[in-house]
């Protein structure tokens, strides 16, 4: 056994037992306690389970509301947050930082806590968490609740997508924002898209709104809201086939201290995506479609998932149904780009130009968000990261671990959807770029870090 492995099964086994969960859990075992007791105990620790990510996360941010002045999300109903927001080390400024070694940043601890992977609200139990606003629509229009009892959404409302999003159809691109500003749901999807989409496209809509078990809304003993529910749909996390900011652990990885946060990313644009999923690089929609049933509801456990009532639609009917509603999803409009996705320099400011120059040459983002392809090249990529920190460090029950390769997410619209990386570690987009210049070593200055950020606001 290796130093890193050492230290994560010391680590896991005291995060796990005080869950109830042994050391090395690769299945989920059966609940011993009763129900009731559960709530109890899980109702009575839950002040201080949020004030604990709340801390972290003011350890780590400066979680102020500072949106960028007339910069909104595509539906108009959101500013767009600026500014850099991760908190450097004491004394230290970003390009004193970036003029060290990974190796000096490693050993004298200066990595940015905010760079560090983000933990979920509560990693021993881990499972879906999702914003308060997706909670009381659903709530609302379905009377299904979706409002766990032992934890709370943890961002502040500031760094989420706007809600409803916008959604746009890449077959009918003429009729611009078709949500008619609500939240699809199983009850009024009909009303608002009936005319638009085809009858194949219609019934796909509709599965991908139905609510089927999912390991913390069911209807068994270990679940995690109050009363036996019905479960989750796929637009609940994909609200509007968008991003709503719900996250969860990801499916792929054990045991439960390793595992890292995944914050939803949008469905917008599927139909030119040759991978999909963080880790599992699943190479068509309907693999996405039919594994998420599988892995994300149920944490890759099939075993916890039978008992919970697992639903498994039929590969060639249901899922393929449901993937061609997904690939009809279009970005918003970025009316300052040309076909070619450059951008048009009679539309953009001078300072965007400047951004693209550097988006393309000195800040090797273009290496992997190729402009001709959406912003992404259909690959996994990693950053190796761990040059810059120790691993085996304990936050908040997560073992601080490398990330391994992560697939490369599209640039498009990305203005609409934070926060960013795959567990929404980084709050705005000058985080993302204060990210990449250290972990790159790219070295870019002042003034090109703000034009790289007003080139992607164009995006």
């Amino acid at each position: 056994m290796n130093r890193w492995s050492s230290m994560l099964v010391f680590a896991v086994g005291a995060v796990a037992l005080a869950d109830g969960l042994p050391p090395d859990a690769t299945y989920r075992p059966l609940p011993t306690v009763p129900l009731s007791t559960v709530i109890r105990n899980d109702r009575a620790a839950k002040p201080a389970v949020q004030q604990r990510q709340r801390a972290l996360l003011e350890s780590r941010y400066d979680l102020s509301d500072r949106p960028i002045p007339n910069v909104k999300m595509s539906g108009g109903r959101k500013f767009v947050q600026g500014g850099v927001r991760v908190k450097l080390p004491a004394g230290k400024t970003w390009d004193q930082l970036a003029a060290l070694t990974p190796e000096q940043i490693r050993d004298q601890n200066l990595f940015p806590q905010g760079f560090l992977r983000l933990p979920h609200v509560k990693q021993s139990a881990g499972g879906q968490v999702f914003p308060q606003q997706q909670i009381d629509q659903i709530n609302a229009q379905e009377k299904r609740s979706l409002q766990r009892f032992d934890v709370d959404f943890d961002l502040p409302d500031a760094f989420t997508p706007e809600f409803p999003a916008p959604i746009f159809l890449q077959n009918r691109p003429d009729l611009g924002d078709v949500s008619q500003g609500k939240l699809l749901t199983i009850r009024n999807y009909y009303e608002i898209m009936v005319g638009n989409i085809t009858p194949v496209q219609m019934e796909g809509l509709r599965l991908l709104l139905t609510p089927f078990p999912q390991e913390e809304f069911n209807q068994t003993e270990d679940r995690k809201v109050v009363e036996q529910s019905n479960g989750v749909a796929c637009l609940d996390c994909h609200a509007n086939f968008h991003s709503n900011a719900a996250f969860h652990l990801t499916p792929d990885v054990r045991p439960q201290a390793a595992r890292f946060r995944l914050d939803t990313t949008s469905l917008r644009g599927m139909f030119n995506q040759q991978i999909h999923g963080s880790k599992r690089s699943l190479r068509s929609v309907e693999d996405f479609t039919e594994f998420e049933q599988r892995t994300a509801y149920f944490n890759g456990d099939h075993v916890s998932a039978t008992r919970k009532g697992v639903n498994l639609p039929d590969r060639p009917n249901q899922v393929a149904m449901m993937a061609q509603m997904q690939n009809m999803i279009d970005f918003p409009p970025a009316p300052k780009l040309r076909p070619d996705g450059t951008l048009d320099p009679a539309k953009a400011t001078p300072k965007e130009l400047a951004g693209e120059q550097v988006f393309n040459g000195k800040g090797q983002c273009a290496t992997c968000h190729v402009p001709r392809n959406d912003f992404l090249d259909d690959r996994m990529h990693d950053l190796k990261t761990e040059r810059f920190f120790k691993s085996g460090v304990v936050v908040n029950d997560q073992v601080v671990l490398p990330d391994g390769p992560i697939k490369t997410f599209t640039l498009r619209g990305i203005k609409d959807s934070p926060p960013y990386l795959h567990d929404g570690r980084l709050l705005t987009l000058a985080d993302t770029v204060e990210f990449f210049n250290l972990v790159l070593g790219t070295k870019l200055s002042a003034d090109e870090k703000d034009s790289l950020v007003d080139y992607m606001l164009a995006l």
